[in-house]
């Protein structure tokens, strides 16, 4: 039997952790946080989910297999070291950034956050399907 305030709180809570670990994921490059931290985050949320509602309830949200998320963030991470190699010639993980200008403003983009979301999307995955198997094997 499950009670009604750890439910409810989580519907709130899961957009506010999903939004936090965006910005540690975006903020992480030069400060504390990155695809690492955001990714525990991430997984936070669905795991705060999966206790307060059950894991098939947190499996519609997550709408993907944990597994797949690990194979996209590892295929991510090595396809960020490949690019400058391919294009430019450099040895492997080599860092190029590329600015893209937006309205007024210019935005740097590079093989670094690409790396950072593939740590990101691999951790979460991670933990989530660490999570959902022990869950699923009590239940």
């Amino acid at each position: 039997m499950r009670g009604l305030i750890l439910p409810t709180a989580t519907i709130y809570l899961m957009p506010v952790l999903l939004l936090f670990s965006l910005f540690l994921l975006l903020r992480g490059h030069n400060e504390p946080g990155g695809g690492f931290a955001g990714g525990l985050v991430a997984a936070s949320a669905f795991v705060l989910l999966s206790v307060a509602s059950g894991v098939s309830v947190a499996r519609r949200a997550l709408q993907t297999d944990p597994r797949s998320l690990v194979g996209v963030g590892l295929t991510l991470m090595i396809l960020s070291g490949l690019i400058a190699p391919l294009l430019y010639g450099e040895s492997y993980l080599t860092s190029h950034w590329w600015k893209i200008p937006v309205g007024d403003y210019e935005v740097a983009l590079g093989t670094p956050l690409l790396f950072d979301i593939g740590v990101y999307l691999a951790v979460a995955g991670t933990i989530l399907l660490i999570t959902f198997s022990l869950e699923e094997e009590d239940a």
